[in-house]
């Protein structure tokens, strides 16, 4: 169950959810309709190469590096990950905990999929995408799910635990995960940086929600 001393506390939840929403709030009003394209725009072309843009500025294992990364916040691997914290959940009968994680997985990808049509914003077209990519582009899918998902990964490992060290490291590797998935989406092409960020913002948002209405129950 999820208990007092528990890694995320409610006060913390609480605080993430509100900064979260209002985050996303500002950036649904403004990105889709291109508030910051300009900017967002002259960025994105920084990142590739100015006699050909289909290859990125940087060393040559860059491309293949990002691809990589990636692929981590695709729902091949997030189907893996999920399944594998689900049976050590289940081994560590942390209940509290597998209630969270089906209810983060599934709920995140209805969201997502409601305001990608809702929004409509077309992906960038003024670089050539280095991975495929099929759906609409605010917000990003890739980067609302890995937020809940490797939010939730590195949460559930921090409550299993005692040592503070390993909690902290649980938590800081699960944000790493998460910073890198939403950025090489940038890198590749296929997402604008408001649209990064607004998919943290669901996943984070989410993902609190979630653990608030779970820790709710335990309660009452």
């Amino acid at each position: 169950m999820l208990h007092s001393k528990a890694a995320l506390s409610p006060r913390f939840a609480w605080a993430m959810l509100a900064a979260s929403l209002a985050i996303f709030l500002v950036l649904s009003i403004t990105a889709p309709g291109g508030a910051f394209e300009a900017a967002e725009r002259d960025f994105m072309l920084s990142l590739r190469n100015g006699d050909d843009p289909a290859l990125l500025n940087g060393p040559g294992w860059l491309l293949y590096f990002v691809q990589n990364i990636t692929a981590l916040g695709g729902w091949p691997v997030l189907t893996v990950f999920s399944l594998a914290l689900a049976g050590a959940l289940m081994v560590q009968k942390q209940w509290s905990f597998l209630l969270v994680l089906l209810a983060v997985v599934i709920g995140e990808t209805v969201i997502t999929g409601i305001f990608k049509d809702f929004f409509g914003r077309v992906r960038p077209d003024f670089l050539p995408h280095l991975t495929s990519a099929s759906s609409k582009s605010f917000p990003s899918g890739h980067s609302a799910s890995a937020a809940a998902v490797y939010l939730t990964f590195g949460l559930a490992i921090a409550n299993m635990v005692k040592q503070r060290a390993i909690r902290r490291y649980a938590l800081g590797a699960s944000l790493a995960v998460v910073f890198l998935i939403g950025a090489s989406r940038v890198f590749l092409g296929v997402h604008y940086p408001t649209d990064v960020i607004a998919g943290w913002c669901i996943g984070a948002a989410w993902a609190s929600a979630v653990w608030l209405a779970v820790w709710r129950l335990g309660r009452s």
